[in-house]
Formats: C-alpha cells, sequence, structure tokens
C-alpha cells in the first residue's frame, strides 16, 4: 500500500510532500517526492482513557457530581450498568467503538468495568472493530489475569496493593485514578508506584516532583474534568516533568472523539499543538507499549488520512494547527490499519 500527500512525519510531526509505504502492515518508508493530491497523512489516535460501559447511558445524571454519577458501587452510573441487559451493553459499547473508528481512533485503553463478565462483554463488542485495545480490568484478580492489567477506580476506593503485585508479578500493567476530586488520594496511588496515573487535576508541587523523580506518565482528560467540575489539569506543569497522554474517560459524559479533546485542549490549556498532538498519538501508545502512534519506520501502519482540501481544512497555513485545533470526522477520508 501506498499513501500519498503531505505527511506528518516522526515525533515532530514535520509535514512533508511524499508517500508512506506499507508493507506487511508496517511501515516500510517515507518518501518525500513531488506528489499530487491534497492528503494530510498523520498517525492514527490513541484514546489513552475510556469508559466504555455506559455508552447505554450518554448526557445521564445532568449536574450531578462526580461522586453521584461514577463513584462505586452506587454512582448513577453503575446503577444504569447494572439495570442494562447484557444485549444492550454490547450494542451500546459497539457502536461507541465504530464512532471512535470513523473519528479516526486507532487504539485506545479501556478500564473495564464488570469483572472476567465485563471484559467478555468488551471482547463481543470490539469483534470486528479495528481498534487495538488495551483493556485493563477491574474488580479482580481473575480479570487482570484475563486482560492487559488491572485499572484502579482510585486509592481512596480501597487498598489495591494486591492487584498492584499481581499485576508485577504477572509483567502487565497497572493504572489507577488519582487526584480527580482533591489531591489526598495522589500519594497513596503514587505510592503504589503504578505504570500511569489518570486525571492528576489537583497535583501538588509535591507530586509534580514526584512524577519527575518516578517517569511516572499521566493521563488528562480536561473536557470530562470540566463537565464533573473537578477543575482544570495542570496540563504545563505536567508536561515540564513527565509523559502526558489524552483520553475521553466516560461516554456518558463525553462524545469519545479525539478529535474534539484535542481541540478543547489547544485552546483552554496553555500547549502548542505539536505537544496536543503528541498526546494524542504517540505518547498514549508508548506509555502501554504500543507500536503504532507515529509515522515511522518498523510502526504498525495505523494512519489518519484527512481530506487537506476539504471546506473545513483548504487553505490551513499550519497543517499540524489545523488538524489539532479545527479538523473533524467530515475531514476523514480513511483510516488505515496493519490488516487493511
Amino acid at each position: 500500500m501506498i499513501i500519498e500527500g503531505t505527511v506528518l512525519r516522526g515525533r515532530e510531526f514535520d509535514p512533508i510532500q511524499g508517500r508512506v509505504v506499507v508493507e506487511d502492515g508496517k511501515i516500510a518508508a517515507i518518501e518525500e517526492a513531488d506528489v499530487r493530491g491534497d492528503s494530510i497523512i498523520l498517525p492514527a489516535f490513541v484514546n489513552a482513557h475510556t469508559h466504555l460501559g455506559d455508552s447505554i447511558a450518554k448526557e445521564a445524571g445532568g449536574d450531578l457530581s462526580l461522586e453521584e454519577l461514577v463513584a462505586p458501587p452506587d454512582g448513577l452510573k453503575h446503577r444504569l450498568l447494572d439495570a442494562a441487559s447484557r444485549d444492550e451493553l454490547v450494542d451500546g459499547m459497539a457502536r461507541s467503538l465504530q464512532f471512535m473508528r470513523n473519528t479516526g481512533t486507532g487504539a485506545c485503553i479501556e478500564f473495564r468495568e464488570g469483572g472476567v463478565d465485563g471484559l467478555e462483554m468488551f471482547e463481543a463488542a470490539i469483534e470486528g472493530v479495528d481498534i487495538e485495545p488495551v483493556v485493563l480490568g477491574r474488580e479482580s484478580v481473575d480479570a487482570m489475569e484475563r486482560s492487559d492489567g488491572f485499572g484502579a477506580s482510585g486509592a481512596k476506593d480501597g487498598d489495591f496493593s494486591m492487584e498492584r503485585n499481581a499485576t508485577a508479578r504477572a509483567d502487565k500493567l497497572f493504572g489507577i485514578h488519582a487526584g480527580e476530586v482533591d489531591s489526598g488520594d495522589i500519594n497513596p496511588a503514587m505510592d503504589l508506584d503504578p505504570d500511569f496515573l489518570v486525571h492528576m487535576v489537583h497535583a501538588e508541587k509535591l507530586h509534580l516532583q514526584r512524577l519527575a523523580d518516578n517517569e511516572t506518565p499521566v493521563v488528562v482528560c480536561p473536557r470530562s474534568n470540566i463537565v464533573t467540575d473537578v477543575g482544570h489539569p495542570p496540563i504545563r506543569d505536567l508536561l515540564n516533568r513527565t509523559t502526558v497522554a489524552l483520553g475521553t474517560d466516560n461516554v456518558m459524559t463525553n462524545s469519545p472523539s479525539m478529535f474534539r479533546e484535542m481541540e478543547f485542549t489547544a485552546k483552554l490549556f496553555d500547549v502548542s499543538a505539536l505537544e496536543v498532538l503528541q498526546m494524542a498519538t504517540v505518547n498514549g501508545a508508548e506509555i502501554v507499549g504500543l507500536n503504532c502512534g507515529l509515522i515511522s519506520e518498523g510502526r504498525d501502519a495505523r494512519l489518519l488520512v484527512l481530506d487537506g482540501d476539504s471546506d473545513n481544512l483548504s487553505g490551513a497555513e499550519d497543517i499540524v494547527r489545523a488538524v489539532v485545533r479545527r479538523a473533524g470526522v467530515s475531514d476523514v477520508t480513511d483510516v488505515v490499519s496493519p490488516g487493511n
């Protein structure tokens, strides 16, 4: 397969005219050339934090607090999940996954509720949808053993040292929510030596230093934090100290569109378009060891192709800035994967 146009090459997303050559599902070459065509070729997005189970309850809860919405075991989300049938849950997740695929997401990191049964529902939902999932089970060590690791709700919800030790023995991932409502659970979460933290809205100077010292990555979900009224994550401070990736969080509160997440982040926070695109692609991939997220030789060919001559993108002077701040689903012409 050969894809021609403006290629956003490498970690700096340098725009070059040329082609991407794909062989056996890998990027075999990036060639500069005087080519025709208006396509913009970039890595497919990595949505670094999703909760897809509540796809059956979009915009439920109105102005409820974060605890009232999603705190286990009695938050609105959990009550709605308990009341829904298995078929409803699988169909809701499948539709969200297909939407993610259509909007340029090539991989996602899913915190999967429901133990082993929840994992089986996710497996049914993603069948036939060409997204590479990293699935972190919850609620039991059995779920961790069946999945890619364990995704903990937060240190305030319990002692996760047993699950952390089990993931370490199994050489699997351990992620945990921290600092979403306040700073009280950040140190206990970091004491578990997680592979990454999620949210860190209320990270303070001591926590930022610990992140730098331990090189602990962070996934931020700024639209979610605004909806639940917990505050703004200190993205600039986090980027100055560690790897930061971008996620969309619960489907019940936010569309799982990385286009929307990027635009929101770029316009609200002190970050460059380049940094936001890195957060939406290569950073999330490398946090969990995926081989996508970058147009570089040897990387998996998970690519997003946009129409650079669309009514929306035509005339763009800064391609990276245009992709981050204004591109959307109507600009997508193809989502390439290793199986294509």
